[in-house]
C-alpha cells in the first residue's frame, strides 16, 4: 500500500484531520469521502493511481480523526465552507477535485459556487438528493425535533472482525483484506463498548431543512470545469433517491462539459469493488 501521512489543522474552530498521499510537485487532488466514511477509504483507489499526484483526502467533520461538531446536529453548507478553508491552506490555485457520494455532492455544488477554484471534477455516485415538496416540511421538522430529544446510537460490535464482517455482508465483493483495513480505519476500539464507527452518531439525526433541487441544479450551471460523471452498474442509489432515467438525464444535463462512464461489476462504493477502473478513469479525465 502507498503510505499516507496525516496532517492536522483547524478550520472554522474544529481540529481538522487529512490523510495525504504526497508528491511534491505534482499536482494536487483532493479526494472527498461519502457518509459515514473516512479518508483512509480512499486507499485502493491511490494504491490503483500509476501517475504522480499530491492527494489530500479529509476527514469531513465528525468523521475519522476530525474533532466532532459542537453542535447537535451537522449542516451541509458547513462542508462547502470547510472545504474552501482547506483549500485556502493547501491548494490556493485551481485544484481538482474527487468526490464520493456525499463528498460527490459537496464537490459538484462548490465548483458552481466558486468555479475558478476548480481545475477539474469527479463525480462518483454523488448525484443530489431526491427532490422535494413543500408540504413534507411540517413532519420533517417535527421528526427532527423527535430525534434530537432521542438522538441515534452507533451499533457497536464485538472486535475488528466482527465489523470487517458486517461490511463484506453489505458488500461480498470486499475481499477479507481490504474489509479489515476499512474496518480498522472507519473502528476505533471503545474498550468495553466494542468497537465502534469513527463518525458522532448526529450524522444520523434527519435535516430539518428540505432539499431543494431547483437550487442545486442552479449551482450545478455555473460550474465552468470539465465533469466526470461516474455511476456504478449494480448501485441502488437511483432507486434509493427514487429518481427516474428521465431524471438522471436531467441532473447530468446541467453541467456544460461532461463525461459519462458507467463502471461494470460495481456497487456505491465502486472505489472498494473497482479501484483499478475508476483510477484508470480519473488518470484519463484529469491528464485530457
Amino acid at each position: 500500500m502507498k503510505k499516507s501521512e496525516s496532517v492536522f489543522v483547524d478550520v472554522r474552530g474544529l481540529r481538522y484531520h487529512l490523510r495525504r498521499w504526497p508528491h511534491e510537485g505534482a499536482p494536487k487532488v483532493f479526494f472527498l469521502h461519502g457518509w459515514m466514511d473516512v479518508s483512509a477509504s480512499f486507499q485502493f483507489l491511490v494504491d490503483a493511481l500509476g501517475g504522480d499526484w499530491d492527494v489530500y483526502a479529509p476527514d469531513w467533520r465528525g468523521y475519522g480523526l476530525t474533532q466532532w461538531d459542537k453542535s447537535d446536529c451537522y449542516w451541509f453548507p458547513d462542508y462547502l465552507a470547510d472545504l474552501e478553508r482547506l483549500l485556502d491552506t493547501f491548494a490556493p490555485a485551481p485544484v481538482h477535485l474527487v468526490g464520493h457520494s456525499l463528498g460527490g455532492n459537496v464537490a459538484t455544488m462548490y465548483a458552481g459556487v466558486r468555479p475558478q477554484r476548480v481545475a477539474k471534477l469527479v463525480n462518483l455516485e454523488g448525484f443530489g438528493l431526491s427532490p422535494t415538496q413543500p408540504e413534507e416540511a411540517p413532519k420533517r421538522y417535527a421528526r427532527w425535533l423527535d430525534e434530537l430529544r432521542d438522538p441515534p446510537r452507533l451499533r457497536p460490535y464485538k472486535d475488528f472482525a466482527d465489523l470487517a464482517a458486517r461490511l463484506r455482508q453489505a458488500n461480498p465483493r470486499l475481499s477479507p483484506e481490504r474489509a479489515d483495513f476499512l474496518a480498522r480505519h472507519w473502528g476505533h476500539d471503545a474498550g468495553k463498548q466494542g468497537v465502534l464507527l469513527r463518525g458522532d452518531p448526529a450524522h444520523k439525526i434527519v435535516n430539518p431543512v428540505l432539499y431543494r433541487y431547483e437550487e442545486v441544479r442552479a449551482c450545478w450551471q455555473q460550474v465552468a470545469a470539465p465533469v466526470l460523471w461516474v455511476d456504478a452498474a449494480q448501485s441502488d442509489t437511483l432507486k434509493r433517491l427514487r429518481l427516474s432515467h428521465a431524471q438522471y438525464a436531467e441532473r447530468r444535463a446541467a453541467f456544460r462539459q461532461l463525461r459519462y462512464e458507467t463502471v461494470e461489476d460495481a456497487g456505491h462504493m465502486l472505489h472498494h469493488d473497482q479501484p483499478e477502473i475508476v483510477a484508470r478513469l480519473i488518470e484519463e479525465f484529469l491528464r485530457g
